[in-house]
């Protein structure tokens, strides 16, 4: 009798613990080392003790695994809910079900424990490689409970293994149907843990050196845009996000409320059609060209005074959003300079020297336009350098990066032209959001990384209103025509897919992106929206819940007879496997002599018969059928015992 510690046997432990360790693997990139280390060595523990070389741990080690390792996680997250820390417990769970695992009740708990652990990989990314590497784990943890239920069939590992393909082939239609058919609601069953989006890269609602030099570093995809018609040129391509007006001495911030009557915005010309796939961010905010049309506005959204287009909830899903915008526009000059006092605000101290010069730019110009032009001709023509690497900036920092230092990103050259700009009495601002992007021709779209997130700055002009003026543009020209890439020295720390110029990497980039995409929208963001429009094109028109119900009963109810349809057909049953083949060459032999088994005969009470009927035969043929029932049901079967009874079939003799 095998021991409790030596369950379940090798041949089918071998895809359990495989399957375990599979469906670990993903999260030890989110995990903890120290975590992902136990459940490994917790793993091959179990191996071991499966293969006699280990005594199965007591419960008070048991205890004391779990009581550390909780410890561990609730002292790594400070909380044991959560989407991190609730991966981790379910990790911890797992590795310690696989010490206390002593029957077959138990293994299979462990691998249906196993399904529900591959759904969390999708709590971090659920992108195209994940998806097919955890259908390859679905299909070894499939292999382990055909392996489990089928000991014989785990020496040799095709079988369970062809057997499992077949099983979730034959899920495959019945997949598709309730993921075309199944209701959509309006929004997801249920919400995301709160930390699910902690890790989100994008712009924040502040600007400080060197903020965006940093984001700009990733090459993480913001979102696409596709126009319905010819795209405008790069240097038009200013994707608008937000607008901080609010300025410490070192950091630019949002400004909360209102303040001043809504700007009316005059258009001219005829407005671009476009739309938007958004990765999810967390924040409320939409990135669109500059300006969005106001008549256009997606659902959900509202523009505010300032012309930032906000989404009522943050955006936690990839969305897909349809918006105009006119590049030809200006917001009428209607305020008067009260109104625009917040536009002027300054701290009452600091950066003196970048004040003084404000008052010369003042008393050399005769109005606001000469001082804005004369304040771009400073970064023009006097040796300002364009790098993502410049040298930190100490307490007065519009001071030393005019003054000193002379070298920066665009959020210094948009926060040095602001504060000049309002110490020199012109109400000015800063836009934070993203310019240009890489155009796909595999898809027909725009590609905007987090690598062209931009600031820039708007002043308001008599008779004109706000209008943009971009200081890096003065500094660094091909940064708004060619793209970042063009306009960094080689040393700059840019990922090395931005700045390479092999032709086909890029090509398969670009393709594999486009892929994504249609990943991204067809499968990921199949809301119901989409399951809406797919039955329109169908010519079906808008489907209610109850006729998406019958239709999903009715074509489940089809797909499967038609499965087992083709699972029954006398012409498909498979031939038998050695065992069985073995096993009915004996029954063949007794059949010769007269003594035929019946088909709902099962091989015990045959072997009864065969004693009662002929007890000459009685020794041999309990034997055969002992050795038979080993090898077909057992637990423990060998290639050995397989052997010696073929040979005990061969000799046998009715």
């Amino acid at each position: 009798m095998p021991s409790r510690a030596s369950f379940p046997p090798l041949p089918a432990g071998h895809w359990l613990f495989a399957g375990i360790t599979l469906v670990l693997a993903p999260h030890a990139l989110h995990l903890p080392p120290w975590l992902s280390a136990i459940a490994l060595a917790m793993i091959a523990w179990r191996w071991a003790a499966a293969a006699g070389r280990l005594p199965l741990p007591g419960k008070w080690i048991l205890v004391l695994l779990l009581a550390g390792s909780a410890a561990g996680i609730l002292f790594e997250y400070r909380t044991l809910f959560g989407r991190d820390a609730g991966v981790a417990m379910l990790t911890l769970m797992l590795a310690l079900k696989l010490l206390e695992m002593r029957s077959y009740r138990d293994a299979m708990l462990t691998v249906f424990l196993g399904y529900f652990l591959v759904i969390t990989n999708f709590f971090y990314t659920q992108d195209i490689p994940l998806a097919v590497y955890l259908f390859a784990v679905v299909l070894v943890l499939t292999g382990a409970l055909i392996a489990l239920n089928h000991p014989a069939s785990a020496r040799r590992w095709r079988a369970p293994l062809q057997l499992s393909a077949l099983l979730l082939a034959q899920a495959v239609p019945v997949m598709l149907l309730l993921f075309v058919l199944f209701p959509r609601l309006g929004g997801p069953l249920w919400g995301l843990p709160s930390d699910a989006f902690s890790a989100k890269s994008g712009l924040s609602e502040t600007i400080a050196p060197g903020s965006i030099s940093e984001l700009v570093q990733s090459d993480a995809i913001a979102f696409r845009a596709q126009f319905e018609g010819a795209p405008p040129m790069p240097s038009s391509l200013y994707w608008r996000a937000l607008v901080l007006e609010s300025f410490d001495g070192r950091t630019w911030s949002r400004l909360r409320g209102r303040h001043g009557p809504e700007p009316t915005l005059e258009t001219t010309g005829t407005p671009i059609a476009y739309s938007l796939t958004i990765e999810p961010h967390d924040k409320p905010w939409i990135f669109a060209l500059e300006v969005p049309d106001p008549q256009a506005l997606p659902p959900d959204s509202f523009l505010t005074r300032s012309l930032q287009l906000m989404a009522n909830t943050p955006m936690q899903r990839l969305t897909r959003l349809n918006l105009s915008a006119y590049l030809d526009h200006r917001v009428a000059a209607d305020a008067t300079l009260p109104q625009l006092g917040h536009a002027l605000q300054l701290p009452e101290q600091g950066n003196p020297q970048a004040r003084e010069l404000a008052l010369r730019l003042r008393s050399e110009a005769g109005n606001d336009a000469e001082v804005v032009a004369r304040a771009l001709a400073l970064f023009r023509e006097q040796g300002y350098s364009y790098t993502l690497t410049p040298p930190l900036l100490g307490e007065n920092s519009i001071d030393e990066f005019l003054f000193a230092t002379r070298s920066g990103f665009c959020e210094h050259y948009a926060s040095a032209f602001t504060f000049l700009m309002r110490a020199a009495g012109v109400p000015a601002r800063i836009v934070a959001g993203y310019q240009g992007g890489e155009f796909n021709p595999a898809g027909g779209y725009f590609i905007v990384r987090q690598s062209d997130a931009h600031a820039w700055s708007e002043v308001w002009l008599d008779g004109r209103g706000w209008v943009r003026v971009d200081p890096t543009a003065a500094v660094s020209a091909s940064r708004i025509q060619n793209g970042i890439a063009s306009a960094l020295a080689a040393g700059e720390p840019l990922p090395f897919l931005l700045r390479t110029d092999i032709a086909w990497l890029k090509q398969l980039r670009q393709q594999w992106d486009a892929v994504s995409t249609y990943w991204d929208l067809w499968v990921l963001g199949f809301d119901q929206e989409q399951q809406i429009g797919l039955f329109a094109r169908l010519g079906l028109g808008i489907v209610s819940w109850r006729e998406l119900v019958w239709g999903l009963a009715i074509g489940l109810g089809a797909v499967l007879g038609l499965i087992a349809a083709f699972t029954l057909w006398p012409g498909r049953r498979p031939a038998p496997d050695k065992v069985q083949a073995l096993y009915l060459r004996f029954c063949a032999k007794l059949e010769k002599a007269g003594l035929a088994r019946m088909p709902s005969e099962g091989p015990l009470d045959f072997a009864q018969r065969i004693r009662s009927l002929r007890p000459e035969l009685a020794d041999d043929a309990d034997a055969l059928v002992q050795r038979y029932v080993e090898l077909r049901y057992g637990a423990h079967a060998s290639g050995d015992m397989l052997k010696s009874f073929a040979a005990q079939v061969r000799r046998f003799k009715a």
